[in-house]
């Protein structure tokens, strides 16, 4: 390769991530702020006190959990539901919370990693981040040991685990935007 092709390449090659640049600002700078946040309840869509459950049925999605496909998380029942189309239930499952709640009401997953260390120090993967709560960030996320211990209650964590299957069939289902409903 000549010295001018090698320098018309390494040109095209700037301008390329240059442009890539430009578009990933331009693409956060156009994120709608509700990402992350709990948007305002309305009775209709989520129920404000803890919702009737069917006592026959404990894994029973519980009315008042609002309505489209979502994720459905109870803080109470420390379970969780992926609801489809239809309001048919994808899966259900039992999690452990961190120390660290979010108020009920209804959120959008806003990030997530495939893997990186929880903050007490686990290596976890497929965390999906819906909430933040005084500067702690709120998400679902497997360890990647398929530990599920309950956490130190002397430190702040957001970090609600669940098995490495569940957090498979998670990390499939809560795209970003996905709404997450929580209730009581």
């Amino acid at each position: 390769m000549t010295s001018s092709s090698s320098g018309f390449v390494a040109a095209l090659t700037a301008a390329a991530v240059a442009t890539v640049g430009f578009l990933t600002y331009q693409a956060s700078a156009n994120v709608p702020p509700e990402l992350g946040r709990p948007h305002p309840l309305s009775p209709s869509d989520v129920s404000l006190t803890r919702a009737p459950r069917d006592t026959r049925h404990p894994a029973a999605l519980p009315p008042g959990s609002g309505s489209g496909e979502r994720v459905v998380y109870s803080v109470d029942d420390d379970r969780v539901w992926l609801v489809g189309p239809r309001h048919r239930i994808l899966r259900t499952f039992e999690v452990t919370p961190g120390t660290v709640d979010p108020a009920p009401g209804t959120y959008t997953v806003s990030s997530r990693s495939s893997t990186v260390t929880g903050t007490d120090g686990t290596p976890i993967e497929h965390v999906v981040r819906f909430a933040s709560v005084r500067g702690v960030s709120v998400g679902f996320s497997a360890a990647r040991d398929g530990s599920t211990p309950r956490p130190d209650p002397r430190r702040r964590t957001g970090g609600i685990r669940e098995s490495r299957e569940d957090g498979d069939a998670m990390w499939e289902f809560a795209t970003i935007g996905r709404k997450v409903v929580v209730i009581r």
